[in-house]
């Protein structure tokens, strides 16, 4: 949480999935109306997501984002031409580790590299939604070894809570090697050291010649508290987890409520 009291915001960055989307991974009119008001009043507008860049394409695409993005929680840095600004893959040997600790355990595993999602099935509760969000259709895999090398994520992914709680432990003696994080209650995900949100705004601040205390940040989970932390102002949504919630300066309506455009209308431009 920043100190609240952002002058002017010239740039606002926005998660995807439970915040800038509604529950069926859709922009909504009054969501893509208020960007349009943003950017009028000569505001800028980016994105940063745990997705890969396959998935934040069609939605900068819809919304003409020029500015610098943020994929796999800004890990990657990429602009809308497919140019790459820069881009943090997992070392190999925590690969190894993490993928021996998930081992006998009852999680799909999911692994992105070379903006594909390699995938331990096809099945599954969360397939059909991370269809939508990553754009593309799984390869199945039962070796993920000859990946180890370009890995940009690894996501495992059950709806055991405590399962994935205590995975998440047993891998915190690498959290100095990793981003070990929560994108929502069902997915673990293992990114680069600088792959999370709190370097990955300072990247794209950076990228932009926009001062951190002149962003706002716009997120749900708690892989957006770090670029909470960074951000001059700070806005969660209104479906979030409490824990999120008291971490933002700001909090708006749900994503299937307008929360974005609530937010951008209500605590941006207004100030």
């Amino acid at each position: 949480m920043s100190d609240g009291t952002a002058g002017a915001i010239k740039l606002v960055v926005s998660d995807v999935d439970g915040t800038l989307v509604d529950k069926r991974k859709q922009l909504a009119p009054s969501t893509l109306e208020a960007v349009a008001r943003l950017t009028a009043a000569g505001v800028a507008f980016t994105i940063i997501s745990a997705r890969p860049r396959s998935g934040m394409m069609p939605i900068a695409e819809t919304l003409a984002i020029d500015a610098p993005m943020g994929a796999f929680n800004g890990g990657t840095v990429f602009r809308r031409d497919g140019s790459i600004l820069c881009q943090h893959r997992v070392d190999r040997d925590v690969v190894e580790q993490i993928m021996a600790l998930a081992e006998g355990v009852a999680v799909d595993v999911w692994l992105f590299a070379d903006d594909l999602w390699y995938a331990s099935t096809d099945q599954g509760a969360h397939v059909g939604s991370e269809r939508l969000a990553s754009n593309q259709a799984p390869v199945i895999t039962t070796d993920f070894t000859p990946l180890y090398d370009r890995a940009d994520k690894i996501t495992f992914v059950s709806d055991d809570a405590a399962l994935l709680i205590d995975l998440a432990q047993r891998a915190a003696p690498l959290s100095s090697r990793a981003t070990i994080m929560q994108s929502q209650a069902y997915y673990l995900d293992i990114t680069a050291p600088a792959a999370n949100k709190g370097d990955g705004i300072t990247a794209l601040a950076d990228a932009m010649g926009v001062s951190l205390s002149a962003i706002a940040a716009i997120g749900d989970q708690a892989n957006d508290v770090p670029m909470f932390a960074r951000a001059g102002l700070s806005i969660a949504m209104g479906q979030g987890p409490a824990a999120v919630r008291e971490q933002a300066d700001l909090v708006t309506g749900g994503n299937d409520a307008d929360g974005v455009a609530q937010a951008i209308d209500g605590m941006i431009l207004a100030r």
